[in-house]
């Protein structure tokens, strides 16, 4: 056929950029988020921080304001900080039940990782002092070494064998490479050999916990044991199972051991349950965090039997359109073919859908706890099943939005802070035929196991038949799946002898 030209009409979804921009900041953490925003207010001259005392968040919604310059300059997203999230959010939602319209004087600032500088006068710090000057860390295992290795009186050469062999330590405390590898790495004068590595290495093993500097897990045992006094109850038995029956010890293999050491049944299990009372691995006691910290992105609390949902203020970096700059930029000639006026729209697109993430967020979140409220009066085991198309139909969104709205969020509540997706457990069914939330049955397996005998610990089957009992239909595997879940050890390791 000869070429032709035709015209066809046809429909597509394209997203605007205003809109694109919406999604993704939807999607943010809060941390992301506050970085998001400190960077725009970084490089866009109409963005500026905004440092008014208010308490409330603004912002300026008239429709026929667009090309309004005198408008613009209202939009903000304005947030503060206050001496206690939780004590702040208490007056917030207080005055929000009573219906109180006068708001607190809250004079500190927050700029995203620095505590407000009234809170820190009130604490009686100076006005330039850092808050983060006086938080304690904890050190780690290679400074830790350092510091200890500095107490000896070592020539040049030994001290600076003696800092390879602790660089060359991993996480976990143990020197996983050869000697005869590490000394072809250093470079000295002379070459250095494996005997004077060997010597660094004692002294390592020597400096602060037993069994750092260890090369395999038998040694780092058996250094913790020859640390003990030699008076420790069954002490010489453990080091002969440390040094050459570790194997045999985790296949419970006890006639084998009694056989093979020539001991006691009384003397092999206090041995035995003295090896299991070492640390395997000593490195990881330093520089470890015990407790994450996350920034919730909600307060849920309780005013006068009424569950109450709020906006934390501080993940609300403040920002605004910069009215000077938008005025002069207004009175200038062909200001709409200017490239600056790109930026100024994307200023107020940032500041509206900034607004519009939060609404988004907070209108989950006040979902979830309308569906969830028997969790915060009674915990885990009262979470009903749910999914995001509940919440979507609610509030007439998209499940792609509430995805995106429940996505590295995090709510505060008195019984903690959980990530918004804690709240959609799965459903499974029941004896009766209703229905019953995976995170109850992980409850329900948290009670059993902490209620059972020691001695003769439950079983997987046995966890699964009293579930049975209590009207909840779980398979064998799907227990040890929870179990798992739960970082519970099996029924064989949790036996106490």
């Amino acid at each position: 056929m000869p070429p032709s030209i035709e015209l066809r009409t046809r429909q597509s979804l394209a997203l605007t950029p205003r809109l694109q921009q919406s999604v993704r900041l939807l999607q943010l953490s809060s941390l992301e988020f506050q970085q998001e925003l400190r960077t725009a207010l970084d490089t866009n001259p109409f963005l500026e921080y905004d440092s008014t005392d208010t308490e409330d968040v603004a912002l300026a919604t008239s429709s026929s304001s667009d090309d309004n310059v005198a408008a613009m300059g209202g939009d903000t997203v304005t947030a503060t900080e206050p001496e206690t999230i939780m004590e702040r959010a208490a007056a917030e939602t207080a005055e929000s039940v009573s219906q109180d319209d006068s708001s607190g004087d809250f004079s500190g600032e927050f700029s995203g990782d620095s505590f407000s500088r009234s809170s820190a006068r009130q604490n009686g710090d100076s006005e330039g002092s850092d808050p983060a000057e006086w938080a304690r860390a904890q050190p780690t295992l290679r400074e830790q070494l350092h510091d200890a290795l500095r107490l000896y009186r070592l020539d040049q050469r030994d001290r600076e064998v003696a800092r390879f062999v602790i660089e060359a330590l991993d996480d976990d405390g143990y020197l996983r490479q050869d000697l005869a590898d590490l000394a072809a790495i250093v470079d000295l004068e002379p070459a250095l050999t494996e005997e004077e590595l060997l010597v660094a290495l004692r002294l390592v093993q020597s400096l602060d916990r037993p069994g750092l500097g260890a090369r395999s897990l038998s040694e780092c045992l058996a250094l913790q044991l020859h640390a003990m006094p030699a008076d420790v109850p069954g002490r010489e038995v453990a080091l002969a199972i440390a040094e050459h029956h570790l194997e045999r010890l985790a296949r419970r293999e006890q006639a084998e051991l009694q056989k093979q050491i020539g001991c006691s049944a009384e003397e092999l299990r206090v041995a035995c349950a003295l090896v299991r009372k070492l640390d395997p691995k000593p490195g990881n006691f330093y520089g470890r965090t015990e407790d994450n910290y996350v920034v919730p992105d909600v307060i849920v609390r309780q005013v006068r039997n009424k569950w109450i949902v709020t906006i934390n203020p501080a993940v609300q970096p403040r920002a605004r359109i910069h009215r000077m700059y938008a005025e002069l930029f207004a009175q200038s000639a062909g200001a709409g073919r200017s490239p600056l006026a790109q930026q100024l729209q994307e200023a107020r697109w940032l500041i509206r859908n900034a607004q519009q993430r939060f609404d988004t967020i907070q209108r989950v979140a006040e979902c979830i706890v309308a569906h969830q409220k028997a969790f915060f009066q009674y915990g885990e085991i009262a979470l009903k099943p749910m999914v995001l198309r509940d919440v979507a139909e609610e509030l007439d969104l998209h499940e792609s939005t509430i995805s995106r709205a429940t996505g590295n969020k995090y709510m505060a509540t008195p019984r903690g802070i959980f990530e918004f997706k804690h709240f959609f457990p799965r459903e499974l069914g029941t004896e009766s035929g209703g229905t019953c939330s995976a995170a109850a049955v992980r409850a329900l397996l948290k009670e059993m196991i902490a209620a059972e005998n020691t001695s003769d610990p439950l079983s997987d089957v046995t966890l699964a038949r009293m579930l049975a009992e209590q009207g909840v239909l779980v398979a064998r595997r799907t227990v040890a799946k929870y179990r798992h879940l739960m970082k519970v050890p099996p029924a064989e390791l949790r036996r106490q002898i």
